[in-house]
């Protein structure tokens, strides 16, 4: 019985680890900054400060227990997004590919 309750609090916490922040390589994190910086994102969005969108720890914090909040930042992003977090618009960037976008996404859910 023991080892049931442990295998199952494992796999419990393993399941939290995996939605609470999808991890990222170093190379894919560098990758996603470029892709930030390329895309014009940092003009609008800082790590820990609100500009004119909100900051990215904040976004990764509301969406910490979201499972599916990767795919919906993503489409987010390629969309545009308004009344979320206040009144100014996101505007839509759908010009960046799908692969991109994903990356994107998950790399805004790790920032702390």
């Amino acid at each position: 019985m023991k080892k049931i309750t442990l295998s199952l609090l494992a796999f419990w916490a393993c399941g939290q680890a995996a939605i609470a922040a999808p991890a990222l390589s170093a190379t894919e994190s560098a990758a996603a900054v470029e892709l930030a910086k390329s895309n014009g994102c940092l003009s609008c969005h800082a790590m820990d400060e609100k500009i004119v969108g909100p900051a990215y720890s904040k976004i990764a914090a509301k969406y910490s227990d979201d499972k599916d909040a990767a795919s919906s930042l993503a489409q987010s992003i390629r969309n545009g997004s308004s009344g979320k977090w206040g009144r100014i618009p996101m505007p839509a960037h759908g010009s960046i590919s799908n692969d991109d976008l994903n990356l994107l996404a998950r790399w805004v859910l790790t920032v702390k």
